[in-house]
Protein backbone atom coordinates (compact mmCIF):
# COMPACT_ATOMS: atom_id res chain seq x y z
CA UNK A 1 0.00 0.00 0.00
CA UNK A 2 1.43 3.64 -0.67
CA UNK A 3 1.86 6.34 1.48
CA UNK A 4 -0.97 8.36 0.05
CA UNK A 5 -2.83 5.49 0.60
CA UNK A 6 -2.08 4.93 3.70
CA UNK A 7 -2.57 8.67 4.58
CA UNK A 8 -6.02 8.87 2.84
CA UNK A 9 -7.16 6.21 4.93
CA UNK A 10 -5.49 7.99 8.27
CA UNK A 11 -7.70 11.19 7.28
CA UNK A 12 -10.89 9.08 6.77
CA UNK A 13 -10.06 7.57 10.43
CA UNK A 14 -9.52 10.67 11.78
CA UNK A 15 -12.69 12.25 10.35
CA UNK A 16 -14.64 9.04 11.33
CA UNK A 17 -13.64 9.98 15.45
CA UNK A 18 -13.94 13.57 14.76
CA UNK A 19 -17.78 13.38 13.51
CA UNK A 20 -18.38 10.94 16.31
CA UNK A 21 -16.75 13.33 18.60
CA UNK A 22 -18.93 16.27 17.50
CA UNK A 23 -21.96 13.74 17.58
CA UNK A 24 -21.64 13.75 21.72
CA UNK A 25 -21.22 17.58 21.99
CA UNK A 26 -17.20 17.55 21.63
CA UNK A 27 -17.17 21.56 20.84
CA UNK A 28 -13.32 20.74 19.83
CA UNK A 29 -14.54 18.37 17.48
CA UNK A 30 -17.30 20.79 15.51
CA UNK A 31 -14.24 23.10 15.64
CA UNK A 32 -12.28 20.92 13.78
CA UNK A 33 -15.06 20.17 11.07
CA UNK A 34 -15.35 23.77 10.99
CA UNK A 35 -11.43 24.36 10.17
CA UNK A 36 -11.25 20.98 7.94
CA UNK A 37 -15.09 22.09 5.80
CA UNK A 38 -15.06 26.23 5.63
CA UNK A 39 -13.19 26.54 2.39
CA UNK A 40 -15.52 24.06 1.02
CA UNK A 41 -18.60 25.35 2.50
CA UNK A 42 -17.44 29.28 1.89
CA UNK A 43 -16.19 28.28 -1.78
CA UNK A 44 -19.66 26.22 -3.00
CA UNK A 45 -22.01 28.99 -1.07
CA UNK A 46 -20.14 31.53 -3.17
CA UNK A 47 -20.59 30.03 -6.40
CA UNK A 48 -23.72 29.87 -6.27
CA UNK A 49 -24.57 33.04 -4.53
CA UNK A 50 -22.30 35.56 -6.16
CA UNK A 51 -21.76 37.67 -3.34
CA UNK A 52 -18.77 37.06 -0.99
CA UNK A 53 -20.60 38.85 2.05
CA UNK A 54 -23.89 36.47 1.50
CA UNK A 55 -21.66 33.48 1.39
CA UNK A 56 -19.74 33.71 4.37
CA UNK A 57 -23.10 34.53 6.21
CA UNK A 58 -24.64 31.61 4.61
CA UNK A 59 -21.51 29.34 5.36
CA UNK A 60 -22.19 30.11 9.11
CA UNK A 61 -25.36 29.43 8.68
CA UNK A 62 -24.87 25.54 7.36
CA UNK A 63 -22.40 25.09 10.42
CA UNK A 64 -25.08 25.60 12.60
CA UNK A 65 -28.19 23.57 10.78
CA UNK A 66 -25.10 21.06 10.19
CA UNK A 67 -24.44 20.80 13.68
CA UNK A 68 -27.92 20.56 14.84
CA UNK A 69 -28.73 17.48 12.68
CA UNK A 70 -25.13 15.98 13.06
CA UNK A 71 -27.04 13.07 15.15
CA UNK A 72 -28.69 12.18 12.24
CA UNK A 73 -25.53 11.49 10.27
CA UNK A 74 -25.12 7.80 10.68
CA UNK A 75 -22.11 6.94 8.05
CA UNK A 76 -19.76 9.46 9.36
CA UNK A 77 -17.65 9.34 6.08
CA UNK A 78 -20.69 10.63 4.26
CA UNK A 79 -20.24 14.33 6.06
CA UNK A 80 -18.64 15.54 3.32
CA UNK A 81 -20.79 14.94 0.82
CA UNK A 82 -23.73 15.85 3.59
CA UNK A 83 -22.02 19.27 4.11
CA UNK A 84 -22.31 19.92 0.61
CA UNK A 85 -25.77 18.95 -0.04
CA UNK A 86 -26.81 21.12 2.79
CA UNK A 87 -24.72 24.16 1.38
CA UNK A 88 -26.13 23.72 -1.82
CA UNK A 89 -29.81 23.64 -0.42
CA UNK A 90 -29.51 26.38 1.42
CA UNK A 91 -27.96 28.17 -0.64
CA UNK A 92 -31.12 27.70 -3.58
CA UNK A 93 -33.59 28.82 -0.99
CA UNK A 94 -31.54 32.20 -0.29
CA UNK A 95 -30.86 33.09 -3.73
CA UNK A 96 -34.64 31.77 -4.40
CA UNK A 97 -36.06 34.10 -1.30
CA UNK A 98 -33.74 36.94 -2.86
CA UNK A 99 -34.88 37.34 -6.25
CA UNK A 100 -38.63 36.97 -4.83
CA UNK A 101 -37.62 40.14 -2.65
CA UNK A 102 -35.90 42.07 -5.53
CA UNK A 103 -39.30 41.68 -6.85
CA UNK A 104 -41.27 43.26 -4.52
CA UNK A 105 -39.15 45.81 -4.16
CA UNK A 106 -39.76 46.26 -8.27
CA UNK A 107 -42.91 46.26 -7.63
CA UNK A 108 -43.19 48.54 -4.88
CA UNK A 109 -41.04 51.33 -6.58
CA UNK A 110 -43.23 51.08 -9.63
CA UNK A 111 -46.44 51.83 -7.53
CA UNK A 112 -44.46 54.92 -5.77
CA UNK A 113 -43.41 56.74 -8.97
CA UNK A 114 -45.51 59.70 -9.88
CA UNK A 115 -45.30 62.25 -12.22
CA UNK A 116 -45.29 65.88 -11.15
CA UNK A 117 -46.74 67.22 -14.15
CA UNK A 118 -49.71 69.38 -13.46
CA UNK A 119 -50.20 71.21 -9.59
CA UNK A 120 -53.30 68.39 -8.98
CA UNK A 121 -50.25 65.64 -9.52
CA UNK A 122 -48.06 67.71 -6.95
CA UNK A 123 -50.75 68.21 -4.16
CA UNK A 124 -52.06 64.77 -4.23
CA UNK A 125 -48.42 63.78 -3.89
CA UNK A 126 -47.62 65.79 -1.22
CA UNK A 127 -50.67 65.06 1.07
CA UNK A 128 -49.37 61.34 0.02
CA UNK A 129 -46.25 61.72 1.76
CA UNK A 130 -48.16 63.21 4.71
CA UNK A 131 -50.09 60.44 5.18
CA UNK A 132 -47.65 57.87 4.63
CA UNK A 133 -45.79 60.01 7.33
CA UNK A 134 -49.03 59.53 9.47
CA UNK A 135 -49.04 55.95 8.57
CA UNK A 136 -45.00 55.19 9.76
CA UNK A 137 -46.00 56.77 13.39
CA UNK A 138 -48.83 54.57 13.49
CA UNK A 139 -46.44 51.48 12.80
CA UNK A 140 -44.21 50.16 15.92
CA UNK A 141 -41.16 50.91 16.51
CA UNK A 142 -39.47 48.49 15.01
CA UNK A 143 -41.17 48.40 11.58
CA UNK A 144 -40.96 52.16 11.83
CA UNK A 145 -37.06 52.21 12.47
CA UNK A 146 -36.84 49.43 9.73
CA UNK A 147 -38.45 51.80 7.19
CA UNK A 148 -36.87 54.48 8.49
CA UNK A 149 -32.92 52.95 8.30
CA UNK A 150 -33.73 51.69 4.35
CA UNK A 151 -35.77 54.76 3.14
CA UNK A 152 -34.98 57.36 4.50
CA UNK A 153 -31.52 57.20 5.93
CA UNK A 154 -30.64 54.76 2.62
CA UNK A 155 -28.32 52.22 4.97
CA UNK A 156 -27.43 49.52 2.92
CA UNK A 157 -28.76 45.62 4.46
CA UNK A 158 -25.81 45.26 5.43
CA UNK A 159 -25.50 48.28 7.71
CA UNK A 160 -28.90 47.47 8.89
CA UNK A 161 -27.55 44.07 9.83
CA UNK A 162 -25.29 45.12 11.85
CA UNK A 163 -27.01 48.09 13.38
CA UNK A 164 -29.96 46.22 13.94
CA UNK A 165 -27.67 43.14 15.03
CA UNK A 166 -29.16 40.93 13.04
CA UNK A 167 -28.56 38.76 9.87
CA UNK A 168 -29.16 40.32 6.53
CA UNK A 169 -32.39 37.57 6.23
CA UNK A 170 -33.70 39.26 8.57
CA UNK A 171 -33.33 42.47 7.58
CA UNK A 172 -35.41 41.62 4.64
CA UNK A 173 -38.11 39.70 6.36
CA UNK A 174 -38.55 42.81 8.46
CA UNK A 175 -38.56 45.38 5.68
CA UNK A 176 -41.05 42.74 3.71
CA UNK A 177 -43.52 42.53 6.95
CA UNK A 178 -43.27 46.46 7.46
CA UNK A 179 -44.01 47.29 4.08
CA UNK A 180 -46.89 45.10 4.26
CA UNK A 181 -47.97 46.65 7.79
CA UNK A 182 -47.40 50.28 6.09
CA UNK A 183 -50.02 49.10 3.24
CA UNK A 184 -52.16 48.59 5.52
CA UNK A 185 -51.78 51.45 8.07
CA UNK A 186 -51.95 53.95 4.57
CA UNK A 187 -55.06 51.96 2.91
CA UNK A 188 -57.53 53.30 4.99
CA UNK A 189 -55.77 56.85 4.77
CA UNK A 190 -55.27 57.47 1.16
CA UNK A 191 -57.48 56.46 -1.80
CA UNK A 192 -56.81 52.98 -3.91
CA UNK A 193 -55.14 55.22 -6.42
CA UNK A 194 -52.95 57.40 -4.11
CA UNK A 195 -51.11 53.89 -3.21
Amino acid sequence: MSAAALNADSDQYQLHDVIRAAQQGDRTAMDELCIRFERQVLAIAFKRLGNWDEAQELSQDVFVQAFRRLDQLQTPEAFPGWIRQIVVRMAINRATRRRRLANIDQEILEATVVSHSDPSMAAMTDETKQQVHQGLRSLRDLDRQTLVAFYFEEQSLLEMSKNFDAPVGTIKRRLHTARKRLAQACSGLVGPDAI
